[in-house]
């Protein structure tokens, strides 16, 4: 079965979405403040990467959705919780997020944080009812001191100095790959994928996770606030170091470009192939990776005009 891009983006959200709708405490609830302002940040938009990616792999692995959409979840809330964290006036300053007035222009810093503790204790509380200790411990891992928030802290750091290229990737190896990449291995884990399927879907999201960045921080200084939901040009005004900043506009096309294809090159040691074009249109790179009996596809098109990567993966 093949399915245009846009389509299975759809239903991958719609079905994520569903799920976290019955995971997460109702509105009325008490105490009501907290759970309306989780669903507010939530259910705010977004293309769900994340959870589209783990169902995937799953998928890929000769798993079931069902079975993923749980660590689907739980890594859409440890994403979202990052972001409402993200956006507070101590670290990123931000008052639009995916469109909208982000959660402390809405309900307050003091709930702001909170919402955000609630999220990330929600993700594991979602992820712990699939009686895995081992994919707990792989979410534990990616959102902890040495990844998630150790990006944010060497990116923090970071403001208003001058990093080299090294230290640019390190932060977004941890503050935006890891997650990502969990995101894969989680799915994949949901399967039981065994060491080799893993750790070339490992490779996947790690230069999947880098190009995603990239095209993030080429976005921010080619587009504007209306087309990408945030503000635009916050990384210059912070003196953050970024890829433009640090390789030019056009090196950081091609980088992303080079990333794209090494990620895509990982699949290929598994039997996967590479063709130009995909099946929904022309400028779509894909993968095709071969798991038991079925086909896996992924198309990933980097958008440097509006709201970054699409990336879909299908059965075949």
């Amino acid at each position: 079965m093949t399915t245009c891009l846009d389509d299975y983006l759809k239903q991958a959200a719609a079905d994520t979405d569903a799920a976290m709708d019955r995971f997460l405490p109702a509105v009325n609830e008490l105490p009501g403040t907290i759970h309306a302002a989780m669903r507010y940040c939530v259910f705010a938009g977004g293309k769900r990467l994340r959870p589209v990616l783990c169902l995937a792999a799953a998928e890929a692995c000769g798993g079931k959705r069902e079975d993923a959409l749980r660590a689907a979840c739980a890594v859409e809330l440890m994403h979202t919780y990052s972001l409402v964290h993200d956006d507070l006036p101590c670290m990123d300053d931000d008052d639009l997020r995916r469109g909208r007035p982000t959660c402390h222009k809405v309900y307050g810093e003091g709930m702001a944080v909170l919402c955000g503790d609630a999220l990330l204790t929600e993700a594991f509380a979602v992820l712990a009812r699939s009686n895995s200790v081992e994919m707990i411990a792989e979410l534990a891992s990616a959102g902890g001191s040495r990844k998630l928030i150790g990006g944010q802290v060497l990116d923090l750091e970071g403001e208003g100095k001058s990093l080299s290229l090294e230290d640019l990737i390190r932060i977004h190896e941890a503050k935006t790959a890891a997650l990502l990449t969990a995101s894969i291995r989680l799915g994949a884990m949901s399967a039981d994928a065994d060491p080799e399927k893993l750790a070339a879907l490992t490779k996947f999201g790690h230069a999947l996770g880098l190009a995603f960045q990239v095209i993030d921080d080429i976005l921010d200084v080619t587009q504007t606030t209306e087309n990408l939901g945030k503000t635009a040009g916050k990384d210059a005004a912070v003196e953050k170091s970024t890829y433009p900043a640090l390789m030019g506009l056009e090196e950081s096309r091609a980088e992303a470009a080079r990333l794209t294809a090494e990620a895509l090159e990982a699949l290929e040691v598994l039997g996967g192939r590479r063709t130009a074009e995909g099946d929904c249109g022309a400028d779509v790179a894909e993968g095709v990776l071969k798991i038991q009996n079925s086909s896996f596809k992924i198309q990933v098109r980097p958008d440097f005009e509006h709201r970054g990567m699409d990336v879909a993966v299908t059965l075949v």
